[in-house]
């Protein structure tokens, strides 16, 4: 991997270890850094700013980030570049025209302490939580909810003026409630059935953690009755009739009230919403049993297992579920594990982990 005008780092070519890479230093450094260059790398966006020109160097006008990744294909080097005139990304040093067809090719899961909200935070989360991670796996998925989104913000912005009464064109909204419904019918589809797959992943993991006292369940929250008998045209012909139902209140709202841009996921604990109801270390049980669940889910789907990102997370998590998140991707994933120091639990269970030291956006290999 190597970095150009990334943040704090000027130049850097590492060749990472495929077991478990301990990146060490204090705050401030550059170990956030550098999982943030693998996340941009994977999904051609930041996990911790919308903003890119943050990402490029105070001293330079783009930023370029590099990788080659190892699949059962063979190798296949990625590349993106971002700063003025936006994103520019290539594959097999070929220039690709849509971010949509990029993504995918380099999959990534990462926990970090402010994941937690994905259990207690807003809907918002959860969503931005789907779309990310079934974007990755799916691309019948990314195309749907791309077409949506543009269709929604078009009906959005129609139903603005239709409140502000500067068109009057009933026959337009219409058409574009439709194209609306053909991919939100598609987008919620498609989620519920990927939540049902997460959630066999997740049960047994939370079981362990819990020692066999509590059951986890996943619930896809809609506006729509979705269940295992519904087709997708079951769902665009519920998801019309909504819109029919909500058209006049939406036009006083000038926003689109139906859809899956409100729906939600919730986390149940022994049948009571751990969101609502549950205490703090079942509601880190939960997020944490949801994350390594993704690793095997990512697998399953795409036949690859996608890289870990761990962010500062396991001075969160207490001896226990540091022991079972070590334990359970142990020889599995090749992970990247950011810390100020390797001590206690982490030092006992990581058989051979590859340390780094980051100072100032320099990274020394130990030994």
């Amino acid at each position: 991997m190597s970095l150009q005008d990334f943040r704090n780092y000027e130049q850097l070519a590492v060749q990472f270890n495929p077991g478990i890479n301990v990146l060490i230093g204090e705050n401030a450094q550059g170990k956030t850094n550098l999982l943030e260059a693998i996340h941009l790398l994977a999904l051609t966006r930041s996990h911790r700013t919308n903003k890119d020109k943050e990402l490029v160097n105070w001293q330079a006008k783009v930023a370029q980030v590099k990788g080659v990744v190892v699949k059962a294909t063979g190798k296949l080097p990625l590349e993106i570049q971002v700063g003025q005139g936006g994103k520019r990304v290539k594959v097999n040093h070929l220039p690709q025209s849509r971010l949509s067809a990029y993504i995918g090719n380099l999959n990534v899961v990462l926990f970090a302490p402010e994941d937690l909200a994905l259990v207690k935070g807003a809907p918002v989360i959860r969503r931005q939580f789907m779309n990310v991670e079934f974007g990755q796996m799916s691309s019948r998925y990314l195309y749907n909810l791309s077409h949506f989104n543009d269709a929604l913000y078009q009906r959005n912005q129609y139903l603005k003026q239709l409140r502000q009464r500067q068109a009057s064109d009933r026959l337009l909204l219409e058409v574009l409630s439709d194209q609306l419904a053909t991919f939100g019918s598609e987008v919620a589809a498609i989620r519920y059935q990927l939540v049902k797959q997460l959630e066999k992943w997740a049960q047994p993991v939370h079981e362990e953690i819990s020692q066999q006292k509590e059951q986890l369940q996943l619930q896809y929250v809609s506006q729509l009755t979705i269940n295992e008998e519904s087709t997708v045209a079951d769902l665009k012909e519920q998801l019309q009739a909504r819109l029919r139902e909500k058209v006049d209140k939406e036009i006083a709202a000038g926003t689109t009230l139906a859809g899956p841009q409100r729906d939600d996921l919730h986390f149940l604990v022994n049948g009571n919403n751990v969101q609502q109801f549950g205490s703090q270390g079942q509601q880190r049980t939960t997020a944490l049993a949801v994350k390594l669940a993704e690793i095997d889910l990512m697998q399953e789907q795409t036949g690859e297992y996608p890289l870990l990102l761990l962010d500062d997370v396991l001075s969160e998590l207490d001896n226990d579920r540091q022991t079972h998140l070590l334990t359970a991707i142990q020889d599995k994933v090749q992970t990247f594990l950011t810390t100020t120091s390797l001590s206690g639990v982490a030092r006992q269970l990581i058989k051979t982990p590859t340390i780094y030291t980051i100072q100032a956006g320099h990274l020394q290999r130990e030994g």
